[in-house]
Parts: structure tokens; C-alpha cells; sequence
């Protein structure tokens, strides 16, 4: 099944917090944990991660915090996902450091790097603001017989 880890989820939910107001303001540590009710130490954990990625800045001292490094509508969901999972690849042809065995054999290979370019430019396509503002009305579909929700990119129609 291809999923985000809890993780990358709290850190969207953390990133998003960064963005709401003015992404500009500094702010704590705990006062994102407390703001999101993820548990300060994971908080903690996910704000160096995004930090080491640049997707936010870090200040020291009394009035110190952290704060998005760029503006919101430049942050995507492909760099969230970078930061805190690594580069999405489905298969293992379709990392960059490939170590398949089949891989000269494989008949299948380029089919699945083709999905996976596919799917790294819908992340690439959706910005924290998308993520942040999600207010269409969700398109429904049936994936072996259950449904499912896919909600659309703002000003994109499924």
C-alpha cells in the first residue's frame, strides 16, 4: 500500500500550522505542540527534520522559535515528503540508487518508473496552501468495491 508515514502526517499538520496567520511569525516548539496536540517531542523531532531540509528556519534564545523558510504556495507536498520519508520511489527500479537484481531481466521496470514520475509531479503539483485549503467538494471513487476520496488541486478539476 503506498502511504505517508504518521510522521510526514503530524509534519504537514506542524507545517501547516507554521503557514496559517503570519508564516513569518516566529514560533516555539511547544507552542506548535500545543497549537496541534502532537506530543512536544515529536514536535521537537519534526521541526529539525524540516529544518535540515530547509523547509523552515530557526531562531535561538528567549523570543527564538522557528518559521517557515519560504512562503507557503512554494512549499509542496513532494519537498514534505522528501524531508521526512526520503525521495518517493515505489519500486525499487525507481530509486535513484537502485540495487535490483532483476533489474536487466525486468520487463515491467520502466512501466513502474513511468508511475513514479507520474506520482512525483502530482506531489510536486500540490503546495501547502493546496493542502491548507481544500474546500472543493471531494470527487468519490470505488478501489475494489470500497470508496474512496481524492480531493482535487485548487482551481483543477478531476
Amino acid at each position: 500500500m503506498l502511504r505517508i508515514s504518521k510522521l510526514t502526517d503530524y509534519g504537514t499538520v506542524v507545517l501547516a500550522h507554521l503557514a496559517t496567520g503570519s508564516h513569518r511569525e516566529v514560533v516555539s516548539a511547544a507552542d506548535v505542540a500545543s497549537a496541534t496536540g502532537i506530543a512536544p517531542p515529536t514536535v521537537s523531532k519534526l521541526l529539525k527534520l524540516l529544518g535540515r531540509a530547509g523547509l523552515v528556519t530557526s531562531t535561538r534564545g528567549a523570543n527564538g522559535g522557528y518559521r517557515l523558510a519560504r512562503e507557503p504556495e512554494m512549499i509542496t507536498a513532494a519537498n514534505i515528503i522528501d524531508a521526512l520519508e526520503g525521495p518517493v520511489s515505489i519500486t525499487e527500479c525507481s530509486a535513484a540508487d537502485s540495487h535490483c537484481d532483476f533489474e536487466d531481466v525486468c520487463n515491467v521496470g520502466s512501466a513502474w518508473q513511468r508511475i513514479n514520475v507520474a506520482i512525483r509531479r502530482a506531489l510536486d503539483d500540490v503546495s501547502l496552501v493546496d493542502l491548507l485549503h481544500s474546500t472543493t467538494q471531494r470527487a468519490q471513487f470505488k478501489f475494489a468495491g470500497l470508496p474512496i476520496h481524492v480531493e482535487p488541486v485548487q482551481g483543477k478539476k478531476l
